[in-house]
This record gives structure tokens, sequence and C-alpha cells, in this order.
């Protein structure tokens, strides 16, 4: 099992990215699909969460500006995040649960963690 994140980048405070979470050894659609991010000196902190039936949730710090999906063909999760601001550079990690923790957003009951991207936010 394994997860790879892409899509990172520098970008200016009110840009936007989209970041991408590839599965391989095994199928995500089964499980609910988390997105976190972790700033140094700070504890990993959950930002969005996908369940297998397509249910959302959101940090209220993103929500309104983020969107969590899912394409099961692809085997991929995406992060769309817009009007990025300053303080969410940090680096983004996705990794899978079951969809009873998807909506706590905490990073315990999470694996399969991959190596995460890097976004930074700076004008």
């Amino acid at each position: 099992v394994q997860f790879v994140e892409s899509g990172g980048g520098l970008v200016q405070p009110g840009d936007s990215l989209r970041l991408s979470c590839a599965a391989s050894g095994f199928t995500l659609e089964h499980f609910a699909i988390g997105w976190f991010r972790q700033a140094p000196g700070k504890e990993r902190a959950g930002v969005a969460c996908i369940s297998s039936i397509d249910k959302t949730y959101y940090a209220d710090s993103v929500k309104g500006r983020f969107t969590i999906s899912r394409d099961n063909a692809k085997n991929t999760v995406y992060l769309q995040m817009n009007s990025l601001k300053p303080e969410e550079t940090a680096r983004y990690y996705c990794a899978a649960a079951g969809d009873y923790y998807c909506s706590a957003l905490a990073p315990q009951p999470f694996n399969d963690w991959g190596q995460g991207t890097q976004v930074t936010v700076s004008s």
C-alpha cells in the first residue's frame, strides 16, 4: 500500500493549487481518504476527508475554499485549494482510514502515509 502526493508548489496568497493523492497496492474507493498538513514545529492537522460514499468533511478554516474529491477510475483523490493563505504553508499528506474516522479529521486512525507534497504560500 502506497500513497503518492503531488501538486504542491510555491504560490502567492490568493492563488490556487490542486493536490493529487494517487494510491497503489489497494483500491481506495473502499476507504475514507483524508488530507492533512503539517507545518514546521506544529502537529499534523486534518484538512479534509472524503468517505467511501463521498461524504465530505472539512476543517473550519478551509470550508468554502477547499474541495476534496475522488476519481475511483484513476484511484486518486484530489484537494482543490483556492484563496490560499500564507499560514497554510505546510507539507500536505494523504492517508486512508475507515469511514467512521472521517468526520473527526484526526490523524491518528489514518494509515499508510505518503511522503507528502510541500505547499508554500508566500508573496
